[in-house]
């Protein structure tokens, strides 16, 4: 057996892939928080000047990485969690707060850096709340 095929009968084989997937997630729901905050900040116009744009230019790294850390710290809390528990719980808890985990921060910074309310924006396309009109008015901001 080559060190690439994954072994069905040993638990401990293919570890690593969900430990990665989780952060690879987090990573990219970072990704996809910072890139909803650039263009709110664009379609609207506020926070889009120079200073705005240097603020997004420095927290693009950060946001990455703290979205693959959250990834793993939920992973890492839901197998301590599910250590006695049962194997359907042991295969759903982990996905379920690596989801929870990685959403939550990610909706407060497109509705906290993204969404600036009564920041001057002159684009004419927001109101002063300068959240975006395509914003699904279900999904609070």
């Amino acid at each position: 057996m080559s060190s690439s095929d994954v072994d069905t009968t040993n638990p401990r084989s293919g570890f690593c892939l969900p430990w990665a997937a989780s952060a690879l997630f987090g990573t990219a729901m970072g990704g996809t928080a910072w890139a909803l905050t650039a263009w709110a900040r664009a379609y609207c116009d506020a926070g889009d000047d120079a200073g705005g744009r240097l603020e997004l230019t420095f927290l693009f790294p950060l946001v990455l990485g703290a979205g693959a850390a959250l990834g793993l710290a939920a992973r890492a809390t839901a197998r301590i969690l599910t250590r006695r528990a049962p194997a359907a719980l042991r295969a759903v808890l982990p996905t379920l707060l690596v989801i929870a985990a990685t959403v939550w921060p990610a909706w407060w910074l497109f509705a906290t850096r993204g969404t600036l309310a009564g920041y001057p924006g002159d684009s004419g396309l927001c109101p002063a709340t300068n959240i975006p009109p395509q914003w699904p008015a279900w999904l609070p901001a």
